[in-house]
């Protein structure tokens, strides 16, 4: 119901009064989150500095655009680049309440998703070698992984919001079609600040399928970048053995996900031939229980459906399901920026400290 609110689709004209209490319930919030920016950009409160270069990926809407694997190539390319990265996420879903978590060290997975959260496992699992760790006050995390891990540079997950750290970039995502969504703050629409709070980014990544881009108002002046999300494998959820994505051309297929642009995902099943035969949507973050496992096995076996099929970050979560998650593959979604050499010029351009 929220989601087609956001999205303004005629739900009746019972909806009027749904959208009125949501546009009021946003003046606070959007008050509060002036309020909370005017006393960082006035340094009434002052941003805390670690001892070495920090990025921050991040976006002004909830959820959808793409930031993990943003992240991830953004840490390759560091990595590639001589850098010694760490990730900092805050693990959102995770039940941990622990001021600190490692996630990974960079060679062992040390903690479970109930815990960390479906991304920062994720993450962890694409980047061997570069450490991971949870912990909603990321300065604590990042001075472990400079002090434990030796980390010369910080990647942090989805932190645009999280002004109380100084950062030397920052990275926002935005929708090449929506940048902006429906224009309302929480909970009337997706923003999580207004789009003037762009001044605060340094460098633009629009991503999405779409091949039209909508032009920002105004001219930001920022470099501005794509990112493509591409499909680049299809997992077995038994065997973790990786198949071509082009293997599901002609293939009918039941496919499921608890990801917040579901959209985006049967879109690329769409463009990869699949013939998808039953679509279930779960919400974002989504943990898998006996019952949906008992459902989803129940559409498989009436569909005539060859392959039950998911994303990656699905994946971490039905890890609870091996039996089940052993007749599921995985599609790995990875990013493509580009033009991809002025973007690494900007991230050379970082001290090493």
């Amino acid at each position: 119901m929220i989601q087609s609110l956001w999205n303004d689709e005629k739900t009746g004209s019972g909806a009027l009064l749904p959208r009125l209490f949501l546009r009021l319930l946003s003046y606070p919030y959007s008050g509060a989150v002036s309020l909370r920016n005017t006393f960082y950009d006035r340094q009434i409160i002052r941003q805390k500095r670690l001892p070495c270069p920090v990025i921050s990926v991040g976006n002004i809407t909830v959820g959808g655009t793409g930031k993990t694997p943003a992240v991830i190539v953004v840490a390759t390319l560091l990595k590639q680049g001589g850098y010694h990265p760490a990730i900092l996420s805050r693990g959102y879903g995770g039940k941990s309440k622990a001021p600190v978590n490692v996630v990974s060290d960079g060679e062992n997975l040390l903690t479970g998703w109930e815990e960390a959260g479906d991304e920062p496992i994720l993450i962890a699992k694409s980047l061997p070698g570069i450490p991971v760790l949870t912990g909603a006050a990321r300065f604590l995390t990042g001075n472990e992984a400079v002090q434990r891990f030796g980390a010369d540079i910080l990647i942090l997950d989805d932190a645009f919001q999280h002004r109380q750290l100084f950062r030397d970039i920052d990275l926002v995502l935005l929708d090449k079609t929506h940048p902006f969504a429906n224009g309302f703050l929480l909970p009337r629409g997706p923003l999580r600040e207004n789009p003037s709070a762009l001044r605060r980014a340094d460098i633009i990544l629009r991503t999405g399928a779409a091949e039209k881009i909508e032009p920002l108002p105004g001219n930001t002046g920022l470099p501005s970048f794509r990112g493509v999300h591409q499909p680049t494998g299809l997992v077995s959820g038994k065997t973790g053995e990786i198949a071509p994505p082009e293997t599901l051309r002609g293939k009918k297929i039941i496919a499921f996900s608890g990801i917040g642009h579901p959209a985006a995902f049967r879109q690329g099943l769409a463009a990869l031939g699949a013939q998808v035969v039953s679509y279930r949507d779960f919400p974002d973050h989504h943990p898998y229980q006996a019952s949906d496992i008992d459902e989803l096995r129940r559409l498989a076996s009436r569909s005539g459906a060859s392959q039950l099929l998911t994303t990656e970050k699905d994946g971490v979560r039905l890890a609870s399901f091996p039996d089940f998650l052993a007749d599921v593959s995985l599609l790995r979604i990875s990013m493509e920026i580009t033009p991809l050499a002025p973007f690494e010029k900007l991230l050379a351009s970082l001290p090493h400290r």
